[in-house]
């Protein structure tokens, strides 16, 4: 079975370059916080409850989740684009980040100008399931039932232009079927 990856990145808010980290000599002086742009229960909110104990640690300063959800991770974004270029605001973001300015023609902030990428903290693997009731047993079969009944099978994801959405669609376009997008609140609801 394949599986399709897609990365989860830790991203500054206000393009703050190396000229900004160099002149604070003593960073950071007080806690960092982490702008999780999605709800709990997501990878992108797994990742963030994983290294931000350790960053913490390392740095000698607390790094505080906040959890800011909304319009497939925009509302978030936004606030760290705009927080003070200070390196105390950072935002992990997975595929919504770059696929969003495709989907939504007047976004708030521009994810080239607004931001500089810092790292690549993980991957997730996508899995292609099915439930047992279903009479299928691989993609093939998979393809098949979903051309013989179009619109109706079922997919579910974490909302419009998350990561789920788009490799569902991608998988539709390559298959050339009509499977019906079931769009949920966020990654730890379906």
């Amino acid at each position: 079975m394949r599986t399709g990856f897609v990365g989860v990145a830790l991203i500054l808010g206000c393009a703050v370059g190396s000229s900004t980290w160099a002149q604070t000599k003593e960073f950071p002086v007080r806690p960092v916080r982490l702008v999780v742009p999605v709800p709990p229960g997501g990878s992108i909110d797994v990742m963030a409850r994983i290294v931000s104990p350790r960053w913490g640690e390392l740095m000698g300063q607390n790094v505080i989740i906040d959890y800011r959800p909304g319009a497939n991770t925009i509302v978030g974004s936004e606030n760290v684009a705009r927080a003070p270029a200070d390196g105390y605001t950072l935002l992990i973001n997975t595929l919504p980040f770059v696929v969003n300015p495709s989907l939504y023609p007047k976004m708030p902030f521009d994810t080239e100008r607004d931001f500089a990428p810092v790292s690549l903290l993980g991957a997730s693997p996508f899995v292609l399931v099915a439930h047992p009731s279903l009479p299928v047993k691989s993609v093939k079969e998979l393809v098949a039932l979903a051309k013989a009944h179009p619109g109706k099978l079922n997919y579910a994801s974490a909302g419009n232009g998350s990561n789920l959405h788009v490799a569902a669609e991608l998988f539709k376009n390559l298959t050339v079927t009509d499977i019906v997008h079931v769009p949920y609140g966020g990654g730890g609801r379906h």
